[in-house]
Formats: C-alpha cells, structure tokens, sequence
C-alpha cells in the first residue's frame, strides 16, 4: 500500500504530508544553517579528511613512491601542483595517500581503546572491591608517564613501524576511557532501574550490558571525538622522530621530517604536509568541541 492510499484511508490530503515533508526539511536547514562557522569549518575539514582518506590513493595523478631523480626538488607547478621532495617523488600524490594512513590511525587507535577501557572501567565499577583496586592501579601506573614518552619506549620496544606506534599510542589512552566508564558506572549502578532489574532476576552481565554501558556512552563519545586529533597529532610525532610509518611509506609526520632539511630553499616539501596535520588536527578539534557541547549537559544553553 501506497503513502498515497494511506492517506486517503485516513483523510489526510496528499498536500498536507508533501507540507509536512517540506516542513522537516526545512529545519533540518536551518538547524544547519544555526551552527557556529567553527563547526561548519570543522565539518568540512573532517569531510574532506574523509573523503581523501578513502578516495585520494585514486585519484593521486602519481605513484608515491617511485623515485625520479630527474625531478627532485620541483617547485609547485602545473606538472606537480604541490612540488616534488628530495626524491623527485610526487608530493601531492604522497599527501593523498598518507590521509588513509591518518584515517586508518584514528579509527584503529579509537577501537583499540574502547574495546580495552570500555569493559575494564565497567568492571572495575560494577564490582569494586579488589578487582576495582587491581585495575585502577594498573591504570593509575600507566597515566604516571608522560603519554607521548612511554609510547615511544613502547615503540622501541616492540619496532618501529606505523602498526606498533598505533598499538603504542592506544596502549597509553586506554585508562583515561577505563576511568570514565567506571565513574559513570558507579554514578548510575545504585539508581531505581538498576535496583529494579535486580529485583526482577536480572543477571549481572544483563545488567552491565543493557542498562549501565548504555548510559556511559555519551561522554565516552565526546572523548573519542577530543581525543581524534591527539591520535593525528602523537602518530605524526612518532613518525617525525623515524618511530613511526617507515620509509617509502607515505605518511604525514614522515614527510614534514623529511622536508625540514630543505625548509630554506625548498620549503615546500615540508610546509604542505604541515598544513596537512594542522588542518587534519584543527577540523577534528572542532568537532570534538562541538559534540561535547551538544551532549554534555552542563554546557547546554551556555552558547
């Protein structure tokens, strides 16, 4: 049956949901249009951060790696809008295949992070006890470090590659998600519907999983969405310091490394996958702020 049939079921003129429907859309709209320009800004960089990051290894018009010594060093023109390095490599090609790699970075860190803080936070609040005092502990020793110190002896622990930095740059984040959860775990294990599921015969993991992490999500996202730009940000320094994406591997931190030799006379080669970082670290920033205002709501009304 038809939207149209229904509606003449029910009496309700086709004009009247056509009003309707434009009506939504409308405020869809404007509710766009309301947004502060740093979030708009932000939208657009994370979009095309995106974009690149999926379709940019298509589009690149060279190969990132391939060395043509007869070209090293070509200042941005029409045959490389962007120049070439010290390698005669194309930079523009090699910015639109490091984006994935950043891309990658953030996703991977992100889900290596929630899929560790996330269950142990819960845990250690639902049951306390020993166990909470064995997990914060654990947790309480690894925020002591300076977080971008001990993912570099991390590094040099386990390699220097792309892989192990984001391995180390998650293993260094978790707790700060871990400690989250758990406070919001125990801010909410004593209400009405958690006692009122235990009353009908709930078990413990139902408990956990349906009723308490439910309502633990929303700031765990506005750290994630805070924390995507310091996962760009520390996997670039990783990079910048050789622990990180190795050579010829494109990746953004790499390339700025590289290109500092040559920041006088050539400064190309390192200054447009600076920018790169910088609008990448920007965007996502904005966007973080943003979401932690619409969903913390201690900040609501206060723009």
């Amino acid at each position: 049956m038809t939207y149209t049939e229904i509606d003449q079921q029910v009496g309700v003129p086709s004009r009247t949901r056509t009003v309707a429907s434009r009506g939504r859309f409308s405020h869809l709209g404007r509710s766009f249009l309301r947004q502060s320009p740093a979030t708009l800004v932000g939208e657009l960089i994370v979009v095309l951060l995106i974009l690149t990051g999926v379709f940019g290894p298509m589009v690149a018009p060279y190969d990132p790696i391939q060395v043509e010594m007869g070209q090293r060093l070509q200042a941005p023109g029409a045959e490389h809008l962007l120049g070439t390095d010290e390698l005669g490599r194309d930079i523009l090609s090699r910015i639109l295949h490091g984006s994935r790699a950043t891309l990658v970075s953030v996703v991977v860190v992100l889900a290596i992070v929630m899929a560790l803080g996330i269950p142990i936070g819960a845990i250690s609040g639902y049951f306390e006890g020993w166990i909470d005092e064995v997990l914060m502990r654990f947790s309480d020793l690894i925020l002591a470090f300076p977080a971008l110190i001990l993912a570099m002896a991390l590094v040099v622990a386990l390699g220097p590659s792309l892989t192990t930095a984001l391995i180390a740059v998650a293993l260094v984040r978790w707790p700060r998600y871990a400690r989250l959860v758990r406070a919001q775990v125990l801010s909410f294990k004593h209400r009405l519907f958690v006692e009122a599921a235990k009353c009908i015969g709930a078990s413990e993991q139902s408990i956990l999983t349906r009723h308490l992490l439910p309502n633990c999500l929303d700031p765990v996202l506005v750290r994630a969405t805070v924390d995507a730009g310091f996962i760009v940000l520390t996997t670039a320094s990783l990079s910048f310091i050789g622990l990180g994406a190795q050579p010829p591997q494109p990746e953004w931190g790499a390339m700025v490394a590289a290109g500092r030799t040559y920041m006088i006379n050539n400064w190309w080669v390192g200054v447009f996958p600076g920018l790169a970082i910088m609008l990448a670290v920007t965007g996502l920033t904005l966007i973080g702020d943003e979401i932690r205002d619409r969903l913390d709501p201690t900040l609501r009304g206060l723009g």
